[in-house]
């Protein structure tokens, strides 16, 4: 079947287990891209049919269905050329999605800084339109289990004054997909009854170039109160997560927190096209997003965790940290994902948050077009820890990783 032809297409599915049926419907959503601007837009009409060993028709519930259409959804926004999805469009894209009976609060421009929010602003105020935080919440306030889902929105990456080779920019509109996915998975989620609150914190921003561009040698305060000196202008998606993840702990209260980004070319390295890179400091929540990842479709593979192993990376003389490595070809994913965490750890109930980190830059657009990665492997977690909560509260918590050398030999025997 070929994208943009005209006509009627039929898939028929042969599942073997009903309980593969998402991860099938994930698949054929995934294979289908929902952005066109050819002259003549494709008419190409596709029907689904899923059948199970028995040859019975299997018929998809309201969450498949749901989570099908906003992963089509998060697909066509990470299409979406930067001339059309600019900062205030994704923002505009993401309150019209979320609808009404939701409460949002967007924090936009210098307003930012009034917040403490120095990574997300610093980054984007070189753009035409100005740097966002757009934060969405539903649930009951005294629910057992507050989860926040925090996304990387960078709608367009030049890399800043450490300006993007040629060859290295093409492609760049795609930076946003780690927004694109929680708010796929937000909005997924907000058709389900959850005995949970779910906060969604989306990072927006463009990183652009003028006279008004941040600069190697800056240094900026994040919503931590860390002071961050820049020695990569091209590694902005950080310092948005950085406030992102800061907020939804330090504001939000959130007791777990998952953020989504495209943020390593290393993580292709790491985990390849087809898997996510995912890291935690709780041993059951990585083992639960490797699960969500099966059931989903949207597979992960976890990278180590080791604090004390990576935080050497990003020694400053006068900050309290650089913004990128030392050394290039030390796990620089797993090192990217650990500037993150940095920025909640010391945060108030710390002992007690939960973390997840997912780097979903190949999945998200592996070749030349989104496939809304993301959206199911998130909202499968998010009711897989639904699930869990009165047991979570019960036991008080998580339970934290051990050492560096024990988690890294947990990972490494989890071959996916």
């Amino acid at each position: 079947m070929r994208w943009g032809a005209k006509g009627k297409a039929l898939v028929v599915l042969l599942i073997d287990d009903p309980a593969h049926l998402l991860a099938a419907a994930n698949a054929v959503a995934r294979a289908l891209p929902g952005f066109e601007a050819r002259r003549e837009p494709s008419a190409m009409r596709v029907q689904i049919a899923a059948f199970g060993p028995d040859g019975q028709p299997l018929l998809p519930d309201a969450r498949v269905r749901a989570t099908v259409e906003y992963a089509r959804v998060a697909a066509r926004l990470v299409d979406t050329p930067p001339s059309q999805l600019h900062p205030k469009a994704l923002a505009d894209e993401a309150r019209a999605l979320i609808g009404k009976g939701v409460v949002i609060e967007e924090i936009v421009g210098d307003a930012l800084l009034a917040k403490g929010l120095g990574g997300i602003h610093a980054v984007g105020r070189a753009a035409v339109e100005a740097p966002r935080m757009l934060v969405a919440r539903c649930g009951p306030a005294n629910a057992p289990l507050h989860v926040a889902l925090v996304g990387k929105g960078i709608c367009f990456d030049t890399g800043g004054l450490h300006i993007k080779a040629r060859g290295m920019m093409e492609t760049m509109k795609a930076d946003m997909g780690g927004a694109a996915a929680v708010l796929g998975a937000f909005c997924t989620l907000l058709r389900e009854a959850l005995p949970i609150r779910v906060s969604l914190v989306l990072c927006i921003a463009e990183n652009a170039v003028d006279a008004r561009s941040y600069k190697p040698d800056d240094i900026l305060t994040l919503h931590s109160g860390k002071t961050v000196e820049i020695n990569n202008t091209d590694a902005e998606g950080r310092l948005l997560l950085g406030d992102g993840v800061s907020w939804a702990a330090r504001e939000l209260g959130a007791d777990v927190v998952i953020d989504a980004a495209t943020l390593t070319g290393a993580q292709l390295v790491a985990t390849g096209l087809v898997h996510a890179a995912v890291m935690s400091n709780d041993a059951a929540l990585e083992t639960l997003a490797v699960e969500a990842g099966r059931a989903s479709g949207d597979l992960v593979h976890p990278l180590p965790f080791a604090p004390e192993l990576y935080m050497h990376e990003f020694r400053s003389p006068i900050a309290d940290m650089r913004n990128s490595v030392a050394n290039r070809n030390n796990a620089q994913s797993s090192c990217a994902a650990q500037f993150v965490y940095s920025h909640i750890a010391d945060a108030p109930d710390a002992a007690r948050r939960r973390w997840c980190h997912i780097d979903l830059a190949g999945p998200a657009f592996p070749k030349e077009r989104a496939t809304g990665y993301g959206v199911a492997l998130i909202s499968t977690l998010v009711r897989r820890l639904a699930e869990q909560a009165p047991i979570a509260i019960a036991q008080g918590g998580a339970a934290k990783r051990g050492d560096a050398a024990t988690s890294g030999r947990r990972s490494k025997r989890r071959a996916r």
